[in-house]
């Protein structure tokens, strides 16, 4: 598992810098910083982007540019997809050219991502209802995820279709599922897991490291 202790925040963008992000591609990505938020920001789980790659017509697999960038981890970079379009979008640095891929070479990527700790999620614009990206995100490179936690305001801007539920008299308090949380849903207190139901977006990290199967993703209610 990927961890993400040693960040360097001045390899990080600047507020300022994340407002330019914003300003320049408000069709694609924008922080609620004074700004209009022109696109959807959804977390999505491995059974959803499977779906939405099968559905595709074509698949590009990128460099996570902001990775690329500021290299404060050591995931993966090949984790970025770009789907349903004829070309990649511009997605920032690139240390390999894009490329286009099977689904099976999708999922992949998306399986390692998934296992290093990353979090998927998608850009969808307004008045469309298929993503044209779908990148897997750290905290401490992402400009939209890292960005968003940063100042506060994931719980405003992102969503999803799934939570997770705990079966409490599985549950064993061993901490796995809190290691691998980056909302801060689930935190440890006096060697007691603590879930906060409205921090949580369903990407399904904890579910897949959870040893005693306590943990499963439902639909949000």
């Amino acid at each position: 598992m990927t961890t993400h202790s040693h960040v360097r925040e001045s390899h990080y963008y600047s507020d300022e810098e994340l407002r330019e992000i914003a300003d320049s591609l408000e069709s694609a990505v924008t922080l609620p910083v004074n700004a209009e938020i022109e696109a959807e920001h959804r977390v999505y789980d491995m059974g959803e982007v499977e779906r939405i790659l099968r559905e595709s017509g074509s698949i590009f697999l990128m460099d996570c540019g902001c990775r690329v960038l500021h290299g404060n981890c050591d995931s993966p970079l090949q984790t970025c997809l770009a789907v349903n379009s004829e070309s990649p979008p511009d997605g920032g640095p690139q240390s390999t050219p894009p490329r286009m891929v099977t689904v099976k070479e999708a999922l992949e990527a998306l399986r390692v991502s998934h296992d290093a700790g990353l979090v998927h999620m998608a850009y969808v614009m307004k008045g469309n209802s298929k993503p044209f990206l779908i990148c897997s995100c750290c905290t401490c490179c992402c400009h939209t995820l890292g960005g968003l936690l940063r100042h506060g305001v994931h719980t405003q801007v992102l969503t999803s279709r799934l939570i997770a539920e705990d079966d409490e008299d599985r549950c064993t308090d061993c901490g796995r599922c809190a290691e691998r949380c980056v909302f801060g849903a689930r935190v440890m207190e006096d060697w007691e897991k603590k879930y906060d139901r409205a921090r949580c977006f369903g990407c399904g990290l904890c579910v897949s490291t959870c040893p005693s199967g306590a943990i499963k993703l439902v639909d949000r209610r």
